[in-house]
């Protein structure tokens, strides 16, 4: 690592720590020739597979286009900031453990974060499952909270 300072290449770790939840690494640093001290950050890159999306396209993977529906499906709900960030970072990293050869369907996708969404809130739930499954009919809607009304009932029996 470059030291800021004076430019110098080889600097040494002082100390390393993991931050908060996240896979961030913060390390202390000192350069050897100036005796600065200076902080950095490491994050763990995952490799996103391409998205095929229902009319069989292929497109990039986007984190903000994520970010974005589940932020409209939790609006106004009483849900912390990281609680999103670890939501999106856990539907992420599913992404990347489901995807077949570098590749797979929105649906999944959509899929992942509707499992994760009915642990967190159940009108979150319902708010992504509306658009995602994009329902046709009132019978459509009622049909999925009927369900979550019989997995909520199946849990609480067990």
């Amino acid at each position: 690592m470059k030291c800021p300072n004076c430019g110098h290449i080889e600097t040494k770790v002082i100390d390393s720590r993991y931050v908060g939840v996240s896979d961030t690494i913060r390390r202390r640093r000192m350069c050897p020739e100036c005796k600065a001290r200076f902080t950095t950050r490491e994050n763990r890159e995952l490799s996103m597979p391409r998205i095929v999306k229902r009319s069989g396209l292929r497109s990039q993977f986007y984190e903000e286009k994520l970010r974005m529906g589940i932020a409209r499906a939790v609006e106004k709900r009483d849900i912390e900031s990281t609680q999103i960030e670890r939501l999106i970072k856990l539907v992420c990293e599913q992404i990347v453990a489901r995807s077949e050869s570098d590749e797979i369907s929105s649906s999944t996708i959509g899929d992942i974060v509707l499992e994760y969404l009915k642990q967190l809130d159940e009108v979150a739930y319902i708010r992504f499952a509306s658009v995602y499954r994009s329902f046709a009919s009132i019978e459509s809607f009622q049909n999925l909270v009927s369900d979550l009304q019989k997995d909520k009932e199946s849990q609480e029996l067990s």
